[in-house]
Protein backbone atom coordinates (compact mmCIF):
# COMPACT_ATOMS: atom_id res chain seq x y z
CA UNK A 1 0.00 0.00 0.00
CA UNK A 2 1.54 3.41 -0.86
CA UNK A 3 0.10 7.15 -0.33
CA UNK A 4 1.71 10.39 -1.12
CA UNK A 5 0.78 11.15 2.85
CA UNK A 6 1.83 8.46 5.69
CA UNK A 7 0.07 9.88 9.09
CA UNK A 8 0.62 7.54 12.23
CA UNK A 9 -2.49 8.45 14.73
CA UNK A 10 -6.15 9.30 13.71
CA UNK A 11 -6.07 11.96 16.31
CA UNK A 12 -6.53 15.57 17.00
CA UNK A 13 -3.45 16.55 14.77
CA UNK A 14 -3.71 13.63 12.74
CA UNK A 15 -7.44 14.25 11.36
CA UNK A 16 -6.90 18.12 10.64
CA UNK A 17 -3.64 17.33 8.70
CA UNK A 18 -5.47 14.44 6.65
CA UNK A 19 -8.71 16.93 6.00
CA UNK A 20 -6.61 19.20 5.04
CA UNK A 21 -4.22 17.01 2.67
CA UNK A 22 -7.21 15.70 1.42
CA UNK A 23 -8.55 19.04 0.39
CA UNK A 24 -5.84 19.69 -1.94
CA UNK A 25 -6.53 16.69 -3.65
CA UNK A 26 -3.73 14.64 -1.75
CA UNK A 27 -3.69 10.70 -1.22
CA UNK A 28 -3.16 9.96 2.68
CA UNK A 29 -3.00 6.72 4.51
CA UNK A 30 -3.69 7.14 8.26
CA UNK A 31 -2.71 4.35 10.27
CA UNK A 32 -5.23 3.81 13.81
CA UNK A 33 -4.45 1.42 15.99
CA UNK A 34 -7.92 1.84 17.88
CA UNK A 35 -11.47 1.27 16.25
CA UNK A 36 -14.78 2.78 16.15
CA UNK A 37 -15.36 5.85 18.18
CA UNK A 38 -19.81 4.82 17.10
CA UNK A 39 -21.76 4.79 20.37
CA UNK A 40 -23.48 6.41 23.22
CA UNK A 41 -20.06 6.53 25.53
CA UNK A 42 -18.45 8.59 23.31
CA UNK A 43 -20.68 10.84 21.61
CA UNK A 44 -22.77 11.79 24.66
CA UNK A 45 -21.04 14.60 25.87
CA UNK A 46 -22.03 14.42 29.93
CA UNK A 47 -20.70 10.35 29.20
CA UNK A 48 -16.98 11.46 28.74
CA UNK A 49 -15.95 9.61 31.77
CA UNK A 50 -16.60 6.62 30.56
CA UNK A 51 -14.61 6.08 27.72
CA UNK A 52 -11.56 7.52 29.13
CA UNK A 53 -11.71 4.35 31.56
CA UNK A 54 -12.66 2.15 28.75
CA UNK A 55 -10.13 0.09 27.75
CA UNK A 56 -11.44 -0.60 24.38
CA UNK A 57 -10.96 3.37 23.93
CA UNK A 58 -7.93 4.05 26.19
CA UNK A 59 -4.07 2.80 25.61
CA UNK A 60 -4.21 2.47 29.38
CA UNK A 61 -1.02 4.01 30.42
CA UNK A 62 -0.25 4.55 34.14
CA UNK A 63 3.27 6.53 35.44
CA UNK A 64 6.05 5.18 37.00
CA UNK A 65 5.93 5.26 40.96
CA UNK A 66 6.22 9.28 41.31
CA UNK A 67 8.37 9.86 44.20
CA UNK A 68 7.05 12.93 45.29
CA UNK A 69 3.65 12.01 45.26
CA UNK A 70 3.74 8.82 47.89
CA UNK A 71 4.70 6.63 44.62
CA UNK A 72 1.63 6.50 43.67
CA UNK A 73 1.31 5.53 39.88
CA UNK A 74 -0.63 8.08 38.20
CA UNK A 75 -3.08 7.22 35.40
CA UNK A 76 -2.36 8.67 31.96
CA UNK A 77 -5.27 7.87 29.33
CA UNK A 78 -4.51 8.92 25.31
CA UNK A 79 -7.20 7.62 23.16
CA UNK A 80 -7.05 4.49 21.62
CA UNK A 81 -9.88 5.22 18.73
CA UNK A 82 -11.03 6.57 15.75
CA UNK A 83 -10.21 10.73 16.69
CA UNK A 84 -7.67 10.13 19.15
CA UNK A 85 -7.90 11.87 22.49
CA UNK A 86 -10.21 13.65 21.21
CA UNK A 87 -13.01 11.22 21.69
CA UNK A 88 -12.37 10.59 25.40
CA UNK A 89 -11.24 13.98 26.18
CA UNK A 90 -13.45 16.25 28.42
CA UNK A 91 -14.25 18.42 25.17
CA UNK A 92 -12.80 21.32 27.17
CA UNK A 93 -11.62 24.03 24.05
CA UNK A 94 -9.11 26.30 25.12
CA UNK A 95 -6.41 27.88 22.77
CA UNK A 96 -3.93 28.68 25.17
CA UNK A 97 -2.44 32.47 26.12
CA UNK A 98 -0.71 34.50 23.28
CA UNK A 99 2.21 34.37 25.77
CA UNK A 100 2.50 30.88 25.28
CA UNK A 101 3.27 31.20 21.75
CA UNK A 102 5.49 34.32 21.99
CA UNK A 103 7.32 32.33 23.97
CA UNK A 104 7.50 29.18 21.91
CA UNK A 105 8.92 31.79 19.14
CA UNK A 106 12.07 33.13 21.73
CA UNK A 107 12.59 29.20 22.51
CA UNK A 108 13.65 28.79 18.91
CA UNK A 109 10.40 27.55 16.88
CA UNK A 110 10.23 30.59 14.33
CA UNK A 111 7.06 31.18 12.78
CA UNK A 112 5.11 29.65 15.93
CA UNK A 113 4.40 32.74 17.61
CA UNK A 114 0.76 34.05 18.66
CA UNK A 115 0.69 36.44 15.22
CA UNK A 116 1.10 33.23 13.58
CA UNK A 117 -0.77 30.73 15.21
CA UNK A 118 -4.01 32.96 16.01
CA UNK A 119 -5.04 32.63 11.97
CA UNK A 120 -4.84 28.74 11.80
CA UNK A 121 -6.86 29.05 15.41
CA UNK A 122 -9.45 31.02 13.21
CA UNK A 123 -9.12 28.62 10.42
CA UNK A 124 -10.64 25.77 12.15
CA UNK A 125 -13.29 27.42 14.04
CA UNK A 126 -16.99 27.55 13.84
CA UNK A 127 -17.82 29.41 17.04
CA UNK A 128 -20.82 30.02 19.09
CA UNK A 129 -21.87 32.37 21.24
CA UNK A 130 -24.50 31.36 22.44
CA UNK A 131 -25.57 34.15 24.22
CA UNK A 132 -23.04 34.87 26.40
CA UNK A 133 -21.27 37.63 24.44
CA UNK A 134 -17.35 37.35 23.28
CA UNK A 135 -15.04 38.93 21.00
CA UNK A 136 -16.37 37.57 17.18
CA UNK A 137 -13.08 39.34 15.58
CA UNK A 138 -11.08 37.21 17.16
CA UNK A 139 -12.98 34.13 16.22
CA UNK A 140 -13.29 31.64 13.50
CA UNK A 141 -16.60 31.48 11.23
CA UNK A 142 -16.50 28.54 8.80
CA UNK A 143 -13.83 25.62 10.03
CA UNK A 144 -14.60 22.39 10.73
CA UNK A 145 -14.54 22.68 13.81
CA UNK A 146 -18.13 23.69 16.09
CA UNK A 147 -17.23 25.58 19.83
CA UNK A 148 -20.38 26.19 21.35
CA UNK A 149 -20.94 27.23 25.21
CA UNK A 150 -23.14 25.33 27.78
CA UNK A 151 -26.57 26.88 28.36
CA UNK A 152 -25.61 27.64 31.75
CA UNK A 153 -28.72 27.21 33.37
CA UNK A 154 -27.74 26.29 36.54
CA UNK A 155 -27.23 29.06 38.97
CA UNK A 156 -23.40 28.00 40.19
CA UNK A 157 -22.40 28.85 37.07
CA UNK A 158 -22.97 32.09 37.55
CA UNK A 159 -22.33 32.32 41.27
CA UNK A 160 -18.41 31.05 39.98
CA UNK A 161 -18.28 34.10 37.74
CA UNK A 162 -19.91 36.11 40.61
CA UNK A 163 -17.53 35.41 43.21
CA UNK A 164 -14.12 35.62 41.12
CA UNK A 165 -16.11 39.46 40.70
CA UNK A 166 -16.59 40.01 43.98
CA UNK A 167 -12.44 38.66 45.11
CA UNK A 168 -11.53 41.52 42.75
CA UNK A 169 -10.80 39.64 39.50
CA UNK A 170 -11.53 40.58 36.29
CA UNK A 171 -14.66 39.07 34.10
CA UNK A 172 -14.04 37.70 30.66
CA UNK A 173 -16.49 36.88 28.29
CA UNK A 174 -14.24 35.05 25.94
CA UNK A 175 -11.30 33.58 27.06
CA UNK A 176 -10.41 32.48 24.07
CA UNK A 177 -10.38 35.92 22.21
CA UNK A 178 -8.78 39.56 23.37
CA UNK A 179 -8.64 38.57 27.40
CA UNK A 180 -7.94 35.32 28.43
CA UNK A 181 -7.64 36.36 31.91
CA UNK A 182 -10.66 36.48 34.18
CA UNK A 183 -13.86 34.59 34.78
CA UNK A 184 -16.12 33.60 32.55
CA UNK A 185 -18.28 30.95 30.20
CA UNK A 186 -16.27 28.08 29.43
CA UNK A 187 -16.54 26.48 25.85
CA UNK A 188 -16.36 22.62 24.46
CA UNK A 189 -15.99 20.98 21.62
CA UNK A 190 -19.98 20.07 21.01
CA UNK A 191 -22.30 20.59 18.02
CA UNK A 192 -25.91 19.53 17.95
CA UNK A 193 -25.30 17.84 21.41
CA UNK A 194 -22.94 15.73 20.38
CA UNK A 195 -19.20 15.69 21.24
CA UNK A 196 -17.59 17.29 18.03
CA UNK A 197 -14.37 15.08 17.96
CA UNK A 198 -11.62 15.77 15.60
CA UNK A 199 -13.24 12.20 13.82
CA UNK A 200 -15.97 14.43 13.42
CA UNK A 201 -15.14 17.66 12.52
CA UNK A 202 -12.20 16.43 10.16
CA UNK A 203 -11.38 13.14 9.21
CA UNK A 204 -15.12 11.97 8.33
CA UNK A 205 -15.21 15.08 5.53
CA UNK A 206 -11.72 13.92 4.66
CA UNK A 207 -12.70 10.32 4.24
CA UNK A 208 -15.51 11.42 1.58
CA UNK A 209 -13.22 12.82 -0.38
CA UNK A 210 -12.05 8.88 -1.62
CA UNK A 211 -8.42 10.77 -0.59
CA UNK A 212 -8.26 9.39 2.87
CA UNK A 213 -7.48 5.96 3.58
CA UNK A 214 -7.88 4.34 7.39
CA UNK A 215 -6.08 1.26 8.42
CA UNK A 216 -6.18 0.00 11.64
CA UNK A 217 -2.97 -1.15 12.40
CA UNK A 218 0.28 -0.82 14.80
CA UNK A 219 3.14 1.14 13.83
CA UNK A 220 6.02 -0.42 14.74
CA UNK A 221 8.05 1.96 13.46
CA UNK A 222 9.38 4.07 10.60
CA UNK A 223 11.08 2.75 7.58
CA UNK A 224 14.42 4.91 6.94
CA UNK A 225 16.27 3.96 3.39
CA UNK A 226 19.20 5.97 3.02
CA UNK A 227 18.32 8.24 5.24
CA UNK A 228 14.94 9.34 4.66
CA UNK A 229 11.68 7.66 5.44
CA UNK A 230 9.76 5.97 3.19
CA UNK A 231 7.13 4.27 5.09
CA UNK A 232 5.66 2.82 8.09
CA UNK A 233 6.14 -0.61 9.28
CA UNK A 234 3.20 -1.59 10.82
CA UNK A 235 1.27 -5.29 12.46
CA UNK A 236 -2.76 -5.92 10.97
CA UNK A 237 -3.70 -9.04 12.31
CA UNK A 238 -0.80 -11.58 12.55
CA UNK A 239 0.98 -9.83 9.35
CA UNK A 240 3.45 -7.21 9.38
CA UNK A 241 3.85 -4.87 6.52
CA UNK A 242 4.87 -1.90 4.80
CA UNK A 243 2.59 0.77 4.49
CA UNK A 244 4.84 3.01 1.62
CA UNK A 245 4.80 6.83 1.69
CA UNK A 246 6.02 8.81 -1.80
CA UNK A 247 6.49 11.84 -0.13
CA UNK A 248 6.37 12.29 3.34
CA UNK A 249 5.42 10.49 6.86
CA UNK A 250 4.14 12.18 9.75
CA UNK A 251 4.11 10.78 13.40
CA UNK A 252 0.51 12.25 14.83
CA UNK A 253 0.51 9.47 17.90
CA UNK A 254 0.46 11.41 20.99
CA UNK A 255 3.20 13.11 22.94
CA UNK A 256 3.50 9.29 24.70
CA UNK A 257 3.73 7.53 21.18
CA UNK A 258 5.37 9.45 18.87
CA UNK A 259 8.63 9.23 20.90
CA UNK A 260 8.12 5.79 21.69
CA UNK A 261 8.02 5.21 17.48
CA UNK A 262 11.16 7.48 16.63
CA UNK A 263 13.15 5.34 19.56
CA UNK A 264 11.74 2.38 17.99
CA UNK A 265 12.94 3.65 14.51
CA UNK A 266 16.03 4.54 15.62
CA UNK A 267 15.72 8.39 16.50
CA UNK A 268 16.57 9.22 19.84
CA UNK A 269 19.47 9.54 22.46
CA UNK A 270 22.06 6.97 21.21
CA UNK A 271 22.92 5.20 24.49
CA UNK A 272 19.50 4.56 25.32
CA UNK A 273 18.53 3.34 21.95
CA UNK A 274 21.76 0.89 21.98
CA UNK A 275 20.57 -0.44 25.61
CA UNK A 276 17.62 -1.77 23.78
CA UNK A 277 19.82 -2.93 20.52
CA UNK A 278 18.11 -0.73 18.59
CA UNK A 279 20.50 0.95 15.19
CA UNK A 280 21.11 3.98 15.96
CA UNK A 281 20.35 6.52 12.77
CA UNK A 282 20.20 9.89 14.52
CA UNK A 283 21.58 10.40 17.62
CA UNK A 284 18.60 13.17 19.32
CA UNK A 285 18.89 13.11 22.68
CA UNK A 286 15.88 15.33 23.24
CA UNK A 287 13.81 12.40 22.10
CA UNK A 288 11.38 11.66 25.00
CA UNK A 289 12.40 14.28 27.49
CA UNK A 290 11.34 17.49 27.82
CA UNK A 291 7.63 15.61 28.98
CA UNK A 292 5.47 17.75 30.85
CA UNK A 293 1.45 18.06 31.95
CA UNK A 294 -0.94 19.70 33.91
CA UNK A 295 -1.41 18.61 37.99
CA UNK A 296 -4.61 19.34 39.35
CA UNK A 297 -6.68 19.06 42.54
CA UNK A 298 -10.75 19.28 42.77
CA UNK A 299 -11.46 21.59 45.48
CA UNK A 300 -14.98 20.44 46.57
CA UNK A 301 -17.95 22.09 48.64
CA UNK A 302 -21.11 20.75 50.14
CA UNK A 303 -24.02 22.68 49.05
CA UNK A 304 -27.11 24.01 51.16
CA UNK A 305 -29.11 23.12 48.38
CA UNK A 306 -30.39 20.11 46.62
CA UNK A 307 -29.64 21.78 43.10
CA UNK A 308 -26.04 20.05 42.12
CA UNK A 309 -26.00 17.32 39.45
CA UNK A 310 -25.84 14.94 42.35
CA UNK A 311 -29.63 14.69 42.30
CA UNK A 312 -29.46 12.57 38.37
CA UNK A 313 -26.23 10.14 40.17
CA UNK A 314 -28.78 7.65 40.13
CA UNK A 315 -29.20 5.01 37.69
CA UNK A 316 -33.16 6.05 36.74
CA UNK A 317 -32.16 9.60 35.99
CA UNK A 318 -29.09 8.63 34.62
CA UNK A 319 -31.81 6.47 32.14
CA UNK A 320 -33.76 9.57 31.70
CA UNK A 321 -30.65 11.61 29.89
CA UNK A 322 -29.51 8.97 28.18
CA UNK A 323 -32.87 8.41 26.59
CA UNK A 324 -33.67 11.97 25.98
CA UNK A 325 -29.71 12.63 24.29
CA UNK A 326 -30.48 9.21 22.46
CA UNK A 327 -33.86 10.63 20.92
CA UNK A 328 -32.98 14.07 20.58
CA UNK A 329 -29.88 15.09 21.51
CA UNK A 330 -30.76 17.59 23.95
CA UNK A 331 -30.96 18.05 27.41
CA UNK A 332 -28.23 17.56 30.46
CA UNK A 333 -26.37 15.04 27.97
CA UNK A 334 -25.50 17.55 25.70
CA UNK A 335 -23.19 19.35 27.78
CA UNK A 336 -20.10 18.15 29.25
CA UNK A 337 -20.75 20.13 32.36
CA UNK A 338 -18.02 22.11 32.76
CA UNK A 339 -19.36 25.83 31.51
CA UNK A 340 -17.84 28.68 33.62
CA UNK A 341 -14.10 28.49 34.19
CA UNK A 342 -11.01 30.79 35.15
CA UNK A 343 -7.63 31.75 34.51
CA UNK A 344 -6.03 34.20 37.46
CA UNK A 345 -2.67 35.00 37.95
CA UNK A 346 -0.67 33.50 41.06
CA UNK A 347 1.01 36.36 42.54
CA UNK A 348 2.29 40.05 41.21
CA UNK A 349 5.21 39.54 38.45
CA UNK A 350 3.57 36.90 37.26
CA UNK A 351 3.01 38.61 33.20
CA UNK A 352 -0.39 36.21 32.68
CA UNK A 353 -2.24 33.48 33.67
CA UNK A 354 -0.65 30.65 35.52
CA UNK A 355 -3.74 29.16 37.35
CA UNK A 356 -6.51 27.61 35.60
CA UNK A 357 -9.82 26.46 36.72
CA UNK A 358 -12.73 24.49 35.52
CA UNK A 359 -16.53 24.79 37.81
CA UNK A 360 -18.10 21.54 38.44
CA UNK A 361 -21.80 21.65 39.88
CA UNK A 362 -20.98 18.23 41.50
CA UNK A 363 -18.73 17.03 43.71
CA UNK A 364 -17.33 14.02 41.50
CA UNK A 365 -13.94 12.16 40.33
CA UNK A 366 -12.55 11.84 36.45
CA UNK A 367 -13.39 7.83 36.85
CA UNK A 368 -17.29 8.55 38.02
CA UNK A 369 -16.92 7.98 42.09
CA UNK A 370 -19.18 11.02 43.64
CA UNK A 371 -18.55 12.75 46.82
CA UNK A 372 -19.67 10.47 49.52
CA UNK A 373 -21.66 13.71 51.27
CA UNK A 374 -24.13 14.29 48.24
CA UNK A 375 -24.81 17.58 46.91
CA UNK A 376 -21.80 18.99 46.44
CA UNK A 377 -19.49 21.18 43.74
CA UNK A 378 -15.90 21.65 43.02
CA UNK A 379 -13.46 23.96 40.80
CA UNK A 380 -10.92 21.88 39.43
CA UNK A 381 -7.57 23.84 39.93
CA UNK A 382 -3.93 23.35 39.10
CA UNK A 383 -0.45 25.19 38.47
CA UNK A 384 -0.37 26.20 34.70
CA UNK A 385 3.89 25.93 34.14
CA UNK A 386 5.22 23.43 36.31
CA UNK A 387 8.88 23.67 36.09
CA UNK A 388 8.99 19.87 36.53
CA UNK A 389 10.06 17.62 33.87
CA UNK A 390 9.93 13.98 33.00
CA UNK A 391 10.61 11.50 30.32
CA UNK A 392 9.60 8.97 27.87
CA UNK A 393 11.61 6.02 27.44
CA UNK A 394 11.74 2.53 25.96
CA UNK A 395 11.41 -0.46 28.40
CA UNK A 396 12.30 -2.88 25.63
CA UNK A 397 12.76 -3.40 21.76
CA UNK A 398 9.33 -4.60 21.48
CA UNK A 399 6.63 -2.12 19.97
CA UNK A 400 3.76 -3.82 21.55
CA UNK A 401 4.95 -2.67 24.83
CA UNK A 402 4.21 0.31 26.27
CA UNK A 403 7.17 2.85 27.01
CA UNK A 404 7.99 3.85 30.44
CA UNK A 405 6.54 6.98 31.41
CA UNK A 406 8.34 9.29 34.32
CA UNK A 407 6.39 12.89 34.87
CA UNK A 408 8.75 13.57 37.86
CA UNK A 409 5.50 15.54 39.09
CA UNK A 410 6.10 18.20 41.93
CA UNK A 411 9.63 17.56 41.28
CA UNK A 412 11.04 21.31 41.22
CA UNK A 413 10.34 23.38 44.80
CA UNK A 414 7.80 26.10 43.30
CA UNK A 415 5.68 23.81 42.57
CA UNK A 416 4.50 23.08 46.10
CA UNK A 417 3.98 26.88 46.67
CA UNK A 418 2.18 27.07 43.66
CA UNK A 419 -0.37 24.35 44.56
CA UNK A 420 -0.69 25.87 47.70
CA UNK A 421 -1.35 29.38 46.31
CA UNK A 422 -3.88 27.25 44.26
CA UNK A 423 -5.81 25.97 47.09
CA UNK A 424 -5.60 28.89 49.32
CA UNK A 425 -7.09 31.60 46.15
CA UNK A 426 -9.68 28.93 45.65
CA UNK A 427 -11.34 29.02 48.92
CA UNK A 428 -11.16 32.82 48.84
CA UNK A 429 -13.58 32.34 45.78
CA UNK A 430 -15.62 29.80 47.59
CA UNK A 431 -15.68 32.38 50.89
CA UNK A 432 -17.29 35.10 48.96
CA UNK A 433 -21.14 36.33 48.46
CA UNK A 434 -22.32 34.94 45.96
CA UNK A 435 -21.25 31.65 47.23
CA UNK A 436 -22.96 32.09 51.06
CA UNK A 437 -26.73 30.48 49.42
CA UNK A 438 -24.77 27.84 48.52
CA UNK A 439 -21.44 26.66 50.62
CA UNK A 440 -22.65 24.51 53.61
CA UNK A 441 -18.96 23.46 54.18
CA UNK A 442 -15.35 22.27 52.42
CA UNK A 443 -15.52 18.40 51.66
CA UNK A 444 -11.87 18.50 50.16
CA UNK A 445 -9.22 19.26 51.37
CA UNK A 446 -11.29 20.42 54.45
CA UNK A 447 -11.63 23.31 56.83
CA UNK A 448 -9.18 21.40 59.56
CA UNK A 449 -5.65 21.85 56.98
CA UNK A 450 -4.60 25.11 56.80
CA UNK A 451 -0.54 25.06 57.51
CA UNK A 452 1.88 24.03 54.40
CA UNK A 453 2.58 20.77 55.73
CA UNK A 454 -0.79 19.96 56.15
CA UNK A 455 -1.99 21.15 52.49
CA UNK A 456 1.65 19.60 51.04
CA UNK A 457 0.72 16.13 52.89
CA UNK A 458 -3.15 16.62 50.96
CA UNK A 459 -1.38 17.79 47.27
CA UNK A 460 0.72 14.37 47.82
CA UNK A 461 -2.03 12.23 48.16
CA UNK A 462 -4.74 13.28 45.81
CA UNK A 463 -3.01 15.86 43.04
CA UNK A 464 -4.08 14.39 40.02
CA UNK A 465 -3.43 14.86 36.53
CA UNK A 466 -5.61 16.73 33.97
CA UNK A 467 -4.14 14.57 31.13
CA UNK A 468 -2.53 17.64 29.51
CA UNK A 469 0.94 15.19 28.34
CA UNK A 470 3.36 17.51 25.78
CA UNK A 471 6.77 18.25 24.83
CA UNK A 472 8.51 14.62 24.74
CA UNK A 473 9.73 16.07 20.76
CA UNK A 474 10.34 19.58 21.28
CA UNK A 475 10.76 22.26 18.23
CA UNK A 476 13.74 24.10 18.04
CA UNK A 477 15.93 25.59 16.05
CA UNK A 478 17.48 23.22 13.91
CA UNK A 479 20.84 23.64 15.55
CA UNK A 480 19.65 23.21 18.71
CA UNK A 481 21.10 19.97 20.28
CA UNK A 482 17.86 19.27 22.40
CA UNK A 483 15.38 19.73 19.80
CA UNK A 484 13.90 17.05 18.04
CA UNK A 485 11.88 19.02 15.31
CA UNK A 486 12.60 22.41 13.70
CA UNK A 487 9.63 25.04 12.92
CA UNK A 488 8.77 23.35 10.00
CA UNK A 489 8.13 20.51 12.36
CA UNK A 490 10.89 18.40 10.20
CA UNK A 491 12.70 15.74 12.83
CA UNK A 492 16.27 16.71 12.89
CA UNK A 493 18.61 14.28 10.82
CA UNK A 494 15.98 12.32 8.96
CA UNK A 495 14.47 13.72 5.76
CA UNK A 496 10.37 12.93 4.76
CA UNK A 497 9.86 12.39 8.56
CA UNK A 498 7.35 15.05 10.32
CA UNK A 499 6.22 15.17 13.98
CA UNK A 500 3.22 17.08 14.52
CA UNK A 501 0.68 16.69 17.75
CA UNK A 502 1.26 17.69 21.28
CA UNK A 503 5.07 16.25 21.42
CA UNK A 504 6.57 19.12 19.63
CA UNK A 505 4.84 22.03 21.89
CA UNK A 506 8.26 23.21 23.40
CA UNK A 507 6.40 24.52 26.27
CA UNK A 508 3.03 23.51 27.51
CA UNK A 509 0.55 26.20 27.30
CA UNK A 510 -2.54 27.63 29.18
CA UNK A 511 -5.62 25.09 29.51
CA UNK A 512 -6.55 22.19 28.04
CA UNK A 513 -4.36 20.46 24.64
CA UNK A 514 -7.17 19.94 22.11
CA UNK A 515 -7.50 22.87 20.46
CA UNK A 516 -3.24 23.64 20.42
CA UNK A 517 -3.47 19.73 18.92
CA UNK A 518 -5.82 20.71 15.81
CA UNK A 519 -3.92 23.95 15.58
CA UNK A 520 -0.69 21.82 15.15
CA UNK A 521 -2.38 19.75 12.90
CA UNK A 522 -3.83 22.64 10.35
CA UNK A 523 -0.32 24.56 10.16
CA UNK A 524 1.80 21.40 9.82
CA UNK A 525 -0.78 20.89 7.04
CA UNK A 526 1.03 24.06 5.10
CA UNK A 527 3.76 23.04 5.24
CA UNK A 528 3.32 19.52 3.90
CA UNK A 529 1.64 21.48 1.20
CA UNK A 530 4.50 23.54 0.40
CA UNK A 531 2.13 26.55 1.22
CA UNK A 532 3.62 30.12 2.22
CA UNK A 533 1.44 30.30 6.05
CA UNK A 534 -1.25 31.93 6.72
CA UNK A 535 -0.54 36.02 7.29
CA UNK A 536 -0.16 36.91 10.84
CA UNK A 537 -2.29 38.62 12.60
CA UNK A 538 -2.25 42.16 13.98
CA UNK A 539 -4.68 41.87 17.42
CA UNK A 540 -2.65 42.70 20.45
CA UNK A 541 -3.81 40.35 23.26
CA UNK A 542 -4.82 41.83 27.17
CA UNK A 543 -1.99 41.94 29.88
CA UNK A 544 -3.29 43.13 33.22
CA UNK A 545 -1.96 46.59 33.24
CA UNK A 546 -1.00 46.31 36.92
CA UNK A 547 0.80 42.81 36.28
CA UNK A 548 4.11 43.98 37.85
CA UNK A 549 2.65 44.78 41.21
CA UNK A 550 -0.57 43.35 41.95
CA UNK A 551 -1.97 40.26 41.43
CA UNK A 552 -5.48 40.78 40.70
Amino acid sequence: MEAEFVIVGAGSAGCAMAYRLAEAGRKVIVIEHGGTDAGPFIQMPAALSYPMNMPRYDWGYKSEPEPHLNNRELVCPRGKVIGGSSSINGMVYVRGHAKDFDHWEESGARGWSYADVLPYYKRMETWHENGHGGDAAWRGKDGPLHVSRGPRENPLFDAFVQAGAQAGYPVTHDYNGEQQEGFGPMEQTVWNGRRWSAANAYLRPAQKTGNVILIRALAQRVVIEEGRAVGVEVKRGRATEVIRASREVVLAASSINSPKLLMLSGIGPATHLAEHGIEVLADRPGVGQNLQDHLELYIQMASRQPITLYKHWNLLSKAVIGAQWLFTKTGMGASNQFESAAFIRSKPGVEYPDIQYHFLPIAVRYDGQAAAEGHGFQAHTGPMRSKSRGEITLRSADPAEAPRIRFNYMSHPDDWEEFRTCIRLTREIFAQDAFKPFVKHEIQPGEALQSDAELDAFIAEHAESAYHPCGTCRMGAADDPNAVVDPQARVIGVEGLRVADSSIFPRITNGNLNAPSIMVGEKVSDLLLGRDPLPRANDEPWLHPNWQVAQR
